[in-house]
């Protein structure tokens, strides 16, 4: 089994900055691709920012500029850094992996639980 662990969501004031972490653990051969997506409440989960295993990004127009997507190979993690932040990115921020395993050469996905931004004053 693989698992998703997202850490760092909380509540800000609106300018505020946070950090997301998600670490994934299991049985991972390979990881082709981390990312963060959100879903504010009434509209469908988008992509907000993602980072390939050779540093590759792509942004979503929500993250471009204010919310700089790293990873650390080593330790199976992505990071968001979500700076000057607004109340429209409230919103439950899930981690998606594009991985392999040992048994297909396949891709698989998988998610976080996800992890709740408030930006409020």
């Amino acid at each position: 089994q693989v698992q998703l662990v997202e850490s760092g969501g909380g509540l800000v004031q609106p300018g505020g900055s946070l950090r997301l972490s998600c670490a994934a653990s299991g049985i991972i051969f390979s990881i082709d691709a981390m990312g963060w997506y959100r879903q504010a409440p009434g509209k469908e989960r988008r992509l907000v920012a993602d980072i390939t295993s050779g540093g590759s990004t792509d942004y979503a127009d929500s993250g471009k500029g204010r919310f700089p997507i790293s990873r650390d190979n080593a330790k199976n993690t992505v990071y968001l850094q979500m700076n000057s932040l607004k109340p429209e990115d409230t919103a439950v921020y899930y981690c998606k992996m594009v991985y392999r395993n040992y048994y297909s050469n396949l891709p698989l996905y998988a998610w976080g639980q996800g992890t709740l931004v408030t930006v409020s004053s």
